[in-house]
Order: C-alpha cells, then structure tokens, then sequence
C-alpha cells in the first residue's frame, strides 16, 4: 500500500506540474488575446481529478483492496502510457495547451504529433488513466465512478473545445483570406 500512496502522490505533483505549465500558458495566449471558453465547467473537473486521488487511496485503505499482480503490473503500464501520452500532448501544443479552454486568434491549429490520430488525444490519456490508476491497486468501485462521471463531463468538456475550434478554424480563414487580398 505505501507504495500505491507514493505513485498516487506523484500523480498529484504531476498534476500541480501541469498546472503551472497551464498557468504559463494562459498568460502567454492573454497576452495574444486569447480568449476563454466553457469556464463553467471547469471546477467540476477540477473538483473530478482532486476526487480521483483521494478515492483511490479512500477505496484501498477503507476497504482493504489488495493488489493483485495479474490486474496490477498491466494497470500500472497503462498510468505510465497515458503520463507519456499526455506529455507528448503537451510538448506538442507548446504554448497551446491549457488545462482550460483558450483560444488564441489566428494560431494555426496543431495537426501533428498525437493530434495527426486524434482530435483530442489528451482525453485518451485521461480516460485510460482515470480508470487504470485506481485498478492499480484494484479500487475498482473508483474505477468505475471515474469512468462515468467523466465520460458526462467530457461530454461537455468536448463540446465546448469542438466549438471553439470552429471559432478558431472560421479566425484562421478570415485572416488567412484578408492576407492574400
């Protein structure tokens, strides 16, 4: 179980990472006047990903889950992929990612890396390990909790990003049309 707390943890100070790389970001894309969607929603997935960490901790130590080898070592590889996945997203918007919706006018928007397979390749990564990181230690009632109320916010989420983009496809045309006038 100490072990399990120790990876927990460190996907927690991978996420206050990833929120400072955030932080970065938003100012940078304000400064080119960007512009922020779906704000709403956002505590909720906030409040969502803090649960996950808790719960799964919660659910192992409450309900004393062991960790079964044949589920565990396979769940684990999958944390480590979805970590590498959402990095690659990272390094491959740059200054374009956010943890929140922010649209910067006349950027291009990013077609290679994960993004040449995937419209949204960064929820792969957070679908697979909002279900693998609890299976680790077979917390399987957070698994499951996980799964569903994400897949409700990501609907949302989803949405809001699909909409956006389309604000932002329709500003790279228009520019991109008074450029050659």
């Amino acid at each position: 179980m100490i072990w399990y707390a120790g990876l927990v943890v460190a996907v927690a100070l991978e996420r206050l990472a990833e929120l400072a790389v955030s932080k970065r970001n938003a100012a940078w894309s304000f400064r080119r006047g960007g512009r922020e969607y779906g704000r709403a929603h956002y505590p909720a997935m906030v409040v969502l990903h803090t649960g996950l960490l808790v719960a799964c901790l919660a659910e192992v130590l409450l309900t004393d889950r062991p960790f079964l080898p044949w589920l565990g070592w396979p769940m684990l590889a999958v944390v480590f992929a979805s970590q590498s996945l959402r990095w690659w997203c990272i390094r491959t918007l740059g200054h374009q990612w956010n943890t929140r919706v922010i649209i910067t006018p006349v950027l291009p928007l990013v077609s290679r890396g994960p993004y040449r397979w995937f419209k949204h390749p960064n929820y792969v990564a957070v679908v697979a390990e909002g279900a693998a990181l609890p299976l680790v230690h077979s917390a399987w009632l957070t698994a499951l909790a996980f799964t569903v109320l994400n897949a409700l916010l990501l609907r949302v989420r989803i949405g809001v990003e699909n909409a956006a983009l389309k604000i932002a496809e329709g500003t790279a045309r228009s520019a991109e049309r008074s450029a050659h006038a």
